[in-house]
């Protein structure tokens, strides 16, 4: 049986993404970019990649 979390809500992925893509520059990948931006809200790096 897997473990089934509560998704964010449409706007904490809007900001998510947003914040991504603002931030892409600041870091050396798209990848760090979310992992960084995923620690912030308190997801992981794939969630936040899907």
């Amino acid at each position: 049986m897997t473990k089934r979390t509560i998704p964010f809500s449409p706007e904490v992925r809007e900001r998510a993404v947003r914040m991504v893509r603002e931030h892409a520059g600041e870091h050396g990948s798209q990848w760090s970019a979310i992992q960084s931006i995923a620690a912030k809200i308190g997801c992981s790096g794939e969630t936040l990649r899907n």
